[in-house]
């Protein structure tokens, strides 16, 4: 069973990225994530229409941190400290050892194999550090993206669990990845 204990947060690096915990002044960069049509295409969840409303979700996603209920990470250049998507694990589960992991990138950014260096530097947390033995994904039927970067990065789909979650009101059904930890 795991201990969780997010204190410190993980603040994780690569070549390009830092992976960092998140604050109020990150308000506009989610702001423009979770107010981009391209970005909500695939998430089933309430579009932001105001800066109030990121600041509030980061409320929320603090406080939850503050109770080790989830890992959630600004992802932001190097260069520039500029955010420009968001990964997170959650719904843990320290009984199973298993996560669920999550990630947006703003467009203008996709296709760079950023996400694809953060989701491997957090698979790599997970795994060694936290001590996870599956870390699963969750990803919209139709995101071709996400569904191209979780086989990238070795994720095998689990057909027994198709449409795992679906919304009859958005027609959003997902299907699920998973990857085991090789210890």
């Amino acid at each position: 069973m795991l201990k969780l204990n997010f204190s410190p947060f993980p603040l994780l690096q690569t070549e390009r990225l830092t992976l960092r915990k998140i604050n109020i002044e990150d308000a506009e960069g989610i702001f423009a994530l979770r107010s981009d049509d391209r970005v909500n295409q695939f998430i089933d969840r309430p579009k932001a229409h105001s800066v109030e409303d990121a600041r509030n979700f980061i409320n929320q996603i603090r406080n939850r941190g503050s109770n080790n209920e989830l890992l959630y990470w600004a992802i932001t250049q190097k260069k520039n400290g500029d955010l420009i998507g968001t990964i997170v694990f959650w719904n843990i589960s320290p009984e199973e050892e298993r996560a669920e992991v999550g990630f947006e990138l703003l467009p203008d950014y996709q296709g760079q194999g950023l996400m694809k260096e953060a989701l491997l530097r957090v698979i790599d947390y997970g795994f060694n550090q936290l001590g996870l033995h599956m870390i699963e994904a969750l990803p919209e039927e139709h995101n071709e993206k996400s569904l191209a970067l979780l086989e990238k990065t070795h994720f095998v789909k689990d057909d027994r669990y198709n449409h795992a979650f679906q919304n009859p009101e958005s027609n959003f059904k997902t299907v699920r990845f998973t990857l085991l930890n090789a210890r």
